[in-house]
């Protein structure tokens, strides 16, 4: 009887979302805050994105480019809003901006900001992010990062006006650290590109290391030149350099990778001299969302993805759909009618944000940082949610992950 009530009220809740995912973003344009009209409020908000180069997948499985990564998930979750919004009187406009490889993001953001808009989404990397937050126009603003994970901008670089729904690295190598630790897989072998995004989270690793009592046996870096992959031969080729790049290190528990370029990780796995499990950037990953995890419910928000852009759903199309569903509930919750109204509701202790991670989810007052469970994730299920049993915080669980505020260099100068 219980599983037939059940199935009966998931087939209902079907069927109202799958009209939300139907209805089209709404066309109307106009400043960011809340306008009544016929006892109509309309909240007006902006997505800011630009397309950057990125580097090419090592799996054909993985596309090199997806357009509307991103601003498939805020689209969504704005249809969820309207959807819910139409019986509160309620409805949100989303105001789309999308530049092309090069685009001058600062004169998009004055465009933006001197129409009215002052409720910004970002998909936008760290230094544009920084560009765009630093404009003296965009003092009052409310930026929503949803792209960038750089630790600085958490730290030495943060901003009063900018909230990261993207988890920091920092945050995602402690949420590997913990599960490590809670196996006792305590030896690693630190495998890192030369790029510098691979060193900065080469550097979180040791950090995690220190803060968690593991220890990194020994570090390498990848330096080999690989040839045509795709030749007949280019497996070969692989085949022989993982042992080399693994060969003769002290005995370890996990090889850690960090490949945040995406050149060479993938390839560790099953190619190490020892037969040991690789974590990090590949393998056993730590991450904000994946396209397997089901767990509270977040099947219906994969499914009602699918249905709206007709692919499966990335990380930054969940913090798009994060974002606009926290400004939702800043109107709905937080009797919001404008940005200063926002502000107050989402950095107050009231605010539980729902993300289909089994708890309510709120920022820190120190970096502006979204407090969340991480997910440890392989390429087909998820393995574990940190924090892990027994990683305790006297105030919150998840402030174990990434920069506590006794950490925190945070200022907020600007």
């Amino acid at each position: 009887m219980k599983r037939g009530i059940a199935t009966i009220v998931a087939a209902v809740l079907a069927l109202t979302l799958a009209a939300a995912t139907s209805a089209a973003p709404s066309d109307a344009q106009g400043a960011s805050g809340s306008t009544a009209k016929s006892k109509e409020v309309v909240t007006h908000y902006a997505y800011l994105g630009m397309e950057y180069r990125e580097p090419a997948p090592l799996s054909l499985l993985k596309p090199a480019v997806i357009p509307d990564e991103g601003l498939a998930g805020v689209r969504l979750g704005t249809n969820y809003n309207n959807l819910a919004g139409k019986f509160l009187g309620l409805k949100f406009v989303l105001d789309e901006t999308m530049l092309p490889q090069g685009g001058d993001v600062v004169a998009a953001a004055k465009k933006l900001l001197a129409s009215g808009q002052h409720l910004i989404i970002a998909d936008l990397k760290a230094p544009d992010l920084l560009a765009v937050a630093d404009l003296p126009q965009a003092k009052d603003a409310i930026i929503l990062n949803i792209r960038a994970r750089d630790d600085v901008l958490r730290q030495t670089q943060c901003r009063r006006n900018v909230f990261h729904l993207i988890p920091s690295d920092a945050m995602l190598t402690d949420a590997l650290a913990q599960y490590l630790v809670w196996k006792k897989w305590t030896r690693w072998f630190l495998v890192r590109g030369k790029h510098p995004a691979d060193i900065e989270y080469a550097n979180d690793i040791t950090r995690s290391a220190k803060l968690y009592g593991a220890k990194i046996v020994a570090e390498r870096a990848y330096e080999l030149q690989t040839g045509a992959r795709r030749v007949d031969t280019g497996y070969q080729e692989i085949q022989t350099q993982m042992p080399m790049l693994t060969r003769g290190v002290p005995d370890y528990d996990v090889a850690f990778v960090a490949d945040e370029t995406n050149s060479f990780g993938l390839y560790l796995q099953y190619r190490t001299t020892d037969p040991r499990p690789v974590v990090g950037t590949d393998g056993l990953e730590a991450t904000a969302w994946g396209a397997a995890y089901e767990s509270y419910a977040a099947q219906t928000l994969h499914d009602d993805f699918r249905k709206l852009a007709h692919r499966e759903i990335t990380v930054r199309d969940y913090e798009g759909w994060l974002a606009a569903h926290l400004l939702e509930m800043a109107v709905k919750h937080g009797n919001a009618s404008n940005v200063d109204a926002v502000r107050k509701y989402i950095t107050s202790d009231n605010l539980k944000l729902a993300g289909y991670k089994g708890e309510g989810m709120n920022f820190r007052s120190w970096d502006n940082q979204l407090r969340q469970p991480i997910l440890l994730m392989d390429q087909l299920s998820l393995v574990s949610i940190s924090p892990q049993p027994g990683f305790l915080h006297p105030t919150y669980n998840t402030d174990t992950l990434g920069f506590d505020q006794p950490q925190s260099l945070c200022k907020f100068s600007k």
